[in-house]
């Protein structure tokens, strides 16, 4: 069997889709984000980013560096082994507690990203509570839909941010079921937000425990960053939280917060966190700042929110194509892989902008999008150079049905 020539083939038929990805060759600068360097064969140029994660400008701040320094001139550079062996430092330790205030919640348990999070998790529950069953939105996060299906358990999955179809579908489990409900706080392509009291209404009703993902909230939502579930004050209601570390922290690594003797089992039986090797405590050391910071500090979250709204108005004006939302978020849709790869690469090469396109299987086909995420240290200046740019492209390029010919990037 040619094995380089059936891989090539489903490269080639990636290509042909419109949905082979590259990877831009960027290099941050500190302290001027979201400015950065963009390396090609060519050289390298002068780039605006307008698709990082880093949604509050956390990875260039002054303490969460400071605090990664010392960490490293104090202890070293890795972690040195799992947390069973060795790799529970001081700063992990530290972490965790502050996580746990954070939510308001008896326990947390590090991991290395928030996928492994979700994943380890969620299979890990299924698996020691017989006979569960986990009802999970249906436009829940990759990661949370792998922890159920390697769990093993019953899943029923209910349409997005529906109430009243969740009922139903709890109705038709015996009460004394086990049962856990998967859902998010702000849903990442879409920007919509969970009715989490709602949510929480029916889980004490009939039993269930819920398992709430903020990843695209921590940091960003409610008086210290706890997340839309703080905001709306429902956060003592959610049973298990699921956060991460590199998105409003502005560095890397995932959690979950709970019960004692919910993150003493994850801890005790889940593989992602038993042979996986501890996070750096540099790392550990970047977040617990970043963490302290937001509890205390609410100027980036009022600036995000501003600047949010800001780029929202300015392209409703223009008449682009958002999907609107009350988060953050702010989608831009073009509806075709092809298309969407042509206008972010034109984006790149003529008017120094770098937006990723996201298609499938991050979004359904047929809602290929550019997914725009302005940070408090987006400019004025900035954010009208990015909206007269997608003004340019989408006057030159419309078409009656709402897709967009193919632009040819210069």
């Amino acid at each position: 069997m040619n094995f380089e020539r059936l891989l090539q083939q489903r490269l080639e038929a990636l290509r042909r889709e419109g949905r082979y990805r590259t990877f831009a060759d960027l290099k941050r600068r500190r302290g001027f984000f979201p400015v950065a360097d963009h390396f090609t064969a060519m050289g390298s140029r002068e780039v605006t980013v307008w698709c990082s994660n880093d949604y509050l400008g956390m990875g260039q701040h002054p303490k969460v560096i400071a605090a990664m320094h010392e960490a490293i001139d104090l202890v070293g550079a890795g972690s040195g082994g799992t947390r069973n062996i060795s790799g529970t430092t001081h700063h992990h330790v530290e972490l965790e507690h502050e996580l746990a205030d954070l939510h308001g919640k008896e326990q947390a348990l590090l991991f290395t990203s928030a996928y492994v999070a979700n994943d380890a998790t969620l299979s890990t529950l299924a698996k020691l509570l017989p006979g569960c069953v986990i009802f999970s939105d249906e436009k829940n996060h990759a990661s949370m839909i792998q922890g159920i299906r390697h769990g093993g358990s019953e899943k029923r999955i209910f349409r997005h941010n529906d109430v009243a179809d969740l009922e139903a579908k709890l109705k038709q489990v015996p009460r004394d079921a086990p049962k856990i409900i998967a859902f998010e706080s702000v849903y990442s392509m879409d920007g919509h937000i969970a009715p989490i009291s709602a949510i929480c209404d029916l889980a004490e009703k009939y039993g269930a425990l819920t398992y709430l993902d903020e990843v695209h909230a921590v940091g960003m939502y409610g008086p210290r960053g706890g997340g839309i579930a703080e905001r709306d004050g429902v956060m003592g209601r959610v049973d298990i939280i699921n956060g991460t570390l590199a998105k409003g922290f502005g560095v890397m690594g995932g959690y979950i917060a709970g019960t004692r003797d919910l993150c003493d089992a994850i801890r005790s039986y889940a593989s992602g966190f038993i042979f996986t090797t501890s996070l750096a405590p540099a790392i550990a050391a970047g977040a617990l700042a970043s963490i302290r910071h937001l509890k205390v500090s609410s100027l980036e979250r009022a600036r995000h929110q501003e600047r949010a709204r800001a780029l929202k108005k300015s392209l409703k004006e223009r008449r682009l194509p958002i999907m609107d939302n009350q988060s953050h978020i702010v989608p831009v849709m073009v509806g075709c892989p092809i298309h969407c790869k042509a206008v972010t690469d034109t984006l790149l090469s003529r008017y120094g902008i770098y937006v990723q396109p996201i298609n499938y299987p991050t979004v359904p086909k047929g809602t290929e999008r550019m997914r725009l995420t302005p940070s408090p240290v987006h400019s004025d200046e900035q954010m009208a150079t990015l909206i007269d740019a997608l003004g340019e492209l989408w006057a030159a390029c419309p078409v009656p049905n709402g897709a967009y010919v193919k632009l040819a990037a210069e």
